[in-house]
């Protein structure tokens, strides 16, 4: 990831050009900068997270990279409303209802923990098991009926770094 970053920005000299990423912190890989530290942090997951990506953007060393690690993975957007899965994946009140018991234990779902068993897309395929081989395309749709506004009410991390990427263009209007 870092030499398509690397050549992302040398392609692109420009000074308003930006690159962002959006990767998750559940199965980050053991060389990623940073990790050994962040590992410390491991009972404040909000704090290792910030230290990945302040590690990684010193890392890459240009101002217009702003990387962006979802706490703990994508799927913990879709906890904010799960009901929404029930489009997708009709019929599965009670499984839903197991997923809804998940998020009230949680005071956001950002801090669904990233375990083997217990990362937020393996609890939702221990309910839904279709959703393992849908997920590609049923977990941005799922996303996407669930909405931004919602998704950035319950995940402080994402709204933090879309507030970020939108405050870039604020110069410009």
């Amino acid at each position: 990831m870092k030499n398509d970053v690397q050549r992302f920005l040398a392609q692109e000299k420009g000074s308003d050009v930006f690159f962002t990423t959006m990767i998750d912190l559940y199965g980050i890989q053991a060389d990623f900068p940073g990790l050994n530290e962040a590992e410390k942090l491991r009972h404040l997951p909000q704090k290792r997270v910030e230290l990945l990506e302040q590690a990684f953007a010193d890392d890459i060393g240009d101002r217009r990279f702003i990387p962006h690690i979802q706490l703990f993975e994508f799927e913990t957007m879709l906890f904010v409303e799960h009901s929404q899965l029930e489009r997708f994946f009709p019929g599965r009140g009670r499984p839903i209802a197991a997923l809804q018991a998940i998020a009230d234990a949680h005071p956001s779902p950002e801090v669904i923990d990233d375990g083997p068993a217990t990362a937020p897309s393996k609890r939702i395929i221990a309910q839904i098991s279709a959703y393992e081989q849908a997920k590609p395309a049923a977990g941005p749709q799922v996303a996407a009926q669930i909405g931004l506004t919602a998704i950035r009410a319950r995940c402080p991390h994402f709204a933090a770094w879309l507030s970020r990427l939108e405050k870039l263009g604020e110069g410009t209007k």
